[in-house]
């Protein structure tokens, strides 16, 4: 069971974070999202549990439970949809050469 878990103080670690879940069963992987310019904790992440009762038993226990100070927020991971994004379609613009007098 993949799970979102957000509002994850800055200084927390991965081993930190997956050590929590562990005490609810087997953690596969627990990953911090980072800022891909400055390599900093964007304060969510995902934690991948084996089992998906201990996964909900995980759920229920930490969504807003206390952690180094912040208030967890944890639900089940939604998978990503291929939606675009933005809707800020290509194209457009003028042409480098532009004289009004084209118009």
């Amino acid at each position: 069971m993949n799970i979102y878990v957000a509002n994850i103080p800055f200084k927390a670690t991965e081993a930190e974070l997956k050590g929590l879940f562990e005490e609810y069963g087997e953690v596969s992987s627990a990953k911090i999202i980072l800022d891909k310019f400055t390599q900093r904790s964007r304060g969510f992440g995902f934690v991948e549990m084996s089992d998906d009762s201990a996964g909900q038993q995980a759920i229920s226990s930490l969504n807003g439970a206390d952690f180094m100070g912040k208030n967890l927020v944890v639900n089940e991971a939604r998978p990503r949809t291929d939606a675009p994004r933005g809707n800020r379609g290509g194209g457009g613009g003028f042409r480098k050469n532009f004289n009004r007098n084209d118009y």
